[in-house]
């Protein structure tokens, strides 16, 4: 009995550890320097970003075609058919402001982004053959960012932001922009290991 417990706790780890490597660490993520740090909280100071861009049904989560479109944009779907390497985080962004349905009462549209590598965006970026993709540029600049676990559900999403929005009045910081939100994890990352933020450009 006792070794089995040890082969099975061997197995986990071995699994964990696996799970670790194949996905958050094997992938560049996007560049920033943490000015502050409290708890969950944290102001970070980023770099400017190139990001290639595509429009999503926000609910949805990817799971409308937005989240293949960029993926075959990386593996080669472009106009120089170059492979572009998976980075961290995906950004998500709702059109307009907060909330999970538009003034229609439709599910509220949005943009997914994948992060171009910096050396890929260096040298010039491939420019996309889909008129559903596009290429832009996120500025650089201080983000109020707010990390947690579990699944990016719209009524933990909104609680969140609400959180985030508190701590930022309580440190005197002015929002500078709207509410965007990064995952860094595959789908099938349980929830309780998977890495959640909401940023908030700031003043």
């Amino acid at each position: 009995m006792l070794s089995y417990g040890i082969g099975a706790a061997l197995i986990v780890l071995v699994g964990y550890f696996g799970w670790k490597f194949t996905a958050r660490n094997a992938y560049e993520s996007a560049q920033y320097s943490v000015v502050k740090s409290e708890g969950g909280f944290e102001i970070r100071d980023y770099d400017d970003l190139m990001l290639v861009s595509t429009e999503m049904q926000f609910d949805a989560q990817g799971n409308d075609g937005s989240f293949s479109r960029l993926f075959r944009y990386i593996s080669g779907d472009n106009r120089e058919q170059q492979k572009v390497a998976m980075t961290i985080p995906v950004f998500m962004k709702r059109d307009g402001e907060s909330g999970s349905e538009g003034s229609d009462g439709q599910s509220q549209r949005g943009q997914m982004s994948f992060v171009v590598p910096r050396q890929v965006a260096e040298h010039g970026a491939p420019q996309s053959g889909n008129a559903a993709v596009s290429l832009r540029h996120r500025s650089g600049g201080k983000f109020a960012v707010l990390r947690f676990a579990g699944r990016m559900e719209d009524a933990s999403l909104n609680s969140k932001e609400n959180e985030l929005r508190r701590w930022m009045e309580q440190q005197n910081l002015q929002a500078a922009g709207s509410v965007e939100f990064a995952g860094y994890d595959p789908p099938w990352t349980p929830g309780f290991l998977r890495r959640n933020e909401i940023l908030i450009r700031v003043d």
